[in-house]
């Protein structure tokens, strides 16, 4: 495995993780969520740029991503 996918990896760990605590859901759920409606995509396809920001800001991104797809949480 190269740097950059550990990295990768590491970053989307922490988002879901982040996604999670807000929403107080389980990691699981947080992962078949974000799954299910986009967000990890988004994270995957904008890392160059999102790996940037705080994991706020993230968070941030990938709950208005899902929620464009049909999810919704609250």
């Amino acid at each position: 495995m190269s740097r950059l996918e550990s990295n990768q990896i590491e970053y989307l760990v922490c988002c879901i993780g982040s996604f999670a605590e807000r929403f107080s859901i389980t990691n699981a759920s947080a992962y078949k969520y974000l799954d299910k409606f986009g967000g990890l995509d988004f994270l995957i396809k904008h890392y160059d740029l999102e790996h940037t920001f705080s994991i706020d800001d993230a968070t941030d991104d990938i709950t208005r991503i899902c929620s464009r797809n049909g999810g919704y949480l609250q």
